[in-house]
């Protein structure tokens, strides 16, 4: 047995990344509310709540943009007579 089996697989990529960038999310927007309010608790509040509603409201635009068709995504014929 080679010491490499035992080894753990570092986190994938993709992970770490939205991992670090969930991390920074949330400091930034502490941080922010904290310069508008110079409440730590409101500060935590908000920036404990900002990034949750982030995340849906992205999750509804994404939803918007395949319903249109932008993205990558083909228009209906239909609907691309109505816009040209």
């Amino acid at each position: 047995m080679s010491s490499h089996e035992n080894e753990v697989s570092p986190m994938p990529r993709p992970a770490l990344k939205t991992l670090t960038y969930s991390a920074m999310h949330f400091a930034v927007a502490i941080s922010v509310a904290f310069a508008l309010t110079g409440s730590w608790h409101a500060a935590l509040a908000i920036g404990m709540i900002e990034p949750l509603v982030q995340t849906v409201a992205y999750t509804l635009h994404e939803r918007a943009w395949e319903r249109i068709g932008i993205g990558g995504r083909r228009v209906p014929e239909a609907a691309a007579e109505a816009v040209g």
